[in-house]
């Protein structure tokens, strides 16, 4: 039965090594079990139910995209497009988390129907690649800046703005030994690196007294772990968010979540050797069908938008070559959910700043990772270079990624007017003008004209 769904033989592999795969892949992407949960949970949401929707939601659609697409790829809750809901919509614009997950909703529905009408190509042709690639920069920044801020390395200073914590307190101390054992993991080629880095933080938090330990390992789930499920489909808060101040959020979400996996799909397919002729991902359509699903399916779960992950790669330089091992690393994930009073210990909040130490070095390590895109821009060109600077600068330094997402469009507007090619611009990059503008000055409209 296995080998005439998942054609195991054909595509040169055998059910051990795609069960081996998918281990492998939940392994080197559990870590969103911990951190997804503690991220959206500092924005008010409860982290027991966010914690099991988490898994739940990462099970459902990576079990999808296995049946549906016969591929090795996983999905889970987007690092980035998490930050986007919980500090800027929920923190940042005061929304109920409600509101906040229904932008998320709007936006799988906008990419379903964008690749449902096959207008994936112009969309990608839209919007500039260094525009793409400084998106990522940007937002590796921004989580590398709030795992720093969890740790307490780095603090709120009244004269400068931010400063340096003390680095010998507990928090700050077990959260750069979790660090340094990702680092170095990494730095020899050991998948899970993150996955132990993690494990060293709260193993040494536990010792030393900085974390409380569980009353339990495990336990059923009761009705309030799945508080968060179908909040975003109520009408009270559901058509709020279809305002036109939250369209270029929506738009900033799109546009994260949809480079984001082509770049996951071909980096995947790539290492596993599975890009056709022309470079793409094999069952293209498919798999964009069901990202775009998975990112609406997370708004309505609670846990932010679904998208596919990178660190599916990992299963397929293991070996795994087709969606066994995604049914698979689904399995593991929807047995995370019996485990939520150790995933609390470890994104427990500590102090009366609320900080993560355990889950802080995870946040810088993936900075770090997404960071790298960098070296891909091309800063000798203007027209390229500016706006990937703004949006690389704009985005930590104003903790939110819609304007520095926002800074680098008009940038590159701009810049392209200054040097005589606006005939150059893609008529939506024209379109995001006038929304951005009424997005920077949407205090000045709310007070002087609605």
């Amino acid at each position: 039965m296995l080998e005439r769904h998942f054609t195991i033989s054909q595509r040169g592999s055998t059910v051990r090594t795609e069960v081996l795969g998918g281990v492998v892949t939940f392994l080197t992407m559990a870590y969103i079990v911990f951190v997804n949960p503690a991220i959206l949970s500092s924005a008010g949401l409860p982290f027991s139910a966010v914690a099991v929707a988490t898994a739940l939601a990462a099970a459902i659609f990576t079990l999808a995209m296995g049946l549906l697409t016969n591929l090795p790829f996983a999905l889970a809750s987007g690092l980035g497009l998490n930050a986007v809901v919980a500090f800027d919509l929920i923190l940042g614009r005061k929304l109920p988390w409600q509101v906040a997950m229904a932008c998320v909703v709007i936006e799988g529905l906008v990419a379903l129907v964008l690749v449902l009408a096959g207008l994936r190509e112009a969309i990608m042709r839209a919007v500039p690649h260094e525009i793409k690639l400084s998106i990522g920069v940007g937002i590796g920044l921004f989580i590398a800046l709030v795992g720093f801020r969890d740790a307490g390395i780095t603090v709120n200073d009244e004269a400068t703005g931010i400063g340096l914590g003390v680095l010998t307190a507990g928090p700050p101390l077990i959260a750069l030994a979790g660090l340094l054992v990702m680092i170095v993991l990494t730095a020899r080629g050991v998948r899970g690196a993150i996955l132990l880095g993690i494990t060293v933080s709260t193993g040494l938090g536990l010792i030393f007294g900085v974390l409380d330990g569980p009353d339990k390992v495990a336990q059923i789930p009761s009705s309030s772990d799945f508080s968060t499920i179908g909040g975003a489909l109520d009408p009270q808060y559901f058509f709020d968010a279809f305002t036109w101040a939250l369209v270029p959020v929506i738009f900033v979400l799109f546009v994260s979540d949809f480079f984001d996996t082509i770049g996951s799909a071909v980096a995947v397919s790539s290492a596993g050797g599975l890009l056709d002729e022309r470079g793409n991902p094999p069952r293209l359509k498919q798999l964009l069908l069901v990202d775009s699903a998975a990112a609406a399916g997370g708004g309505i779960m609670g846990v932010s938008s679904v998208t596919t992950y990178v660190e599916a790669g990992a299963g397929v330089a293991e070996g795994a070559r087709t969606g066994l091992a995604s049914a698979v690393t689904a399995l593991c994930f929807a047995a995370t959910i019996f485990f939520v009073p150790l995933i609390a210990v470890v994104g427990q909040s500590v102090g009366e700043a609320g900080l993560h130490p355990a889950i802080a070095p995870a946040l810088i390590m993936i900075g770090y990772l997404m960071l790298r895109l960098v070296a891909e821009i091309d800063w000798t060109r203007p027209e390229g270079s500016v706006p990937a600077f703004l949006v690389i600068a704009g985005v930590p330094l104003t903790f939110s990624i819609s304007a520095g997402i926002g800074f680098g469009i008009l940038g590159y507007v701009a810049v392209m007017v200054a040097t005589g090619k606006a005939s150059k611009v893609h008529p939506l990059m024209w379109a995001l003008v006038p929304l951005f503008l009424a997005f920077f000055s949407s205090d000045w409209l709310t007070n002087n004209v609605f």
